[in-house]
């Protein structure tokens, strides 16, 4: 497996953990008081694309930060 294969393998599943994370985590916000009567298909969907977009940005802040360190001995 070449590095490109295994930099794609370990941002998916640096994803995949971020967003199962996150997840886990927004399950012990309650947002029913935020919920509409009648609308809660379009709340667990809002929960869904929460989740996406916050675990999606932790993942890329590690991988930004795995990217970076690499990086670090071309410095000198």
């Amino acid at each position: 497996m070449n590095v490109l294969g295994q930099q794609a393998a370990i941002s998916i599943l640096v994803h995949l953990v971020c967003i199962a994370v996150t997840w886990w985590a927004l399950q012990a916000v309650n947002f029913d008081p935020l919920i509409r009567k009648g609308k809660i298909v379009q709340a667990r969907l809002l929960i869904i694309f929460l989740t996406i977009a916050i675990g999606t940005a932790v993942a890329n802040f590690f991988l930004d930060y795995l990217t970076y360190s690499k990086q670090l001995p071309y410095l000198f």
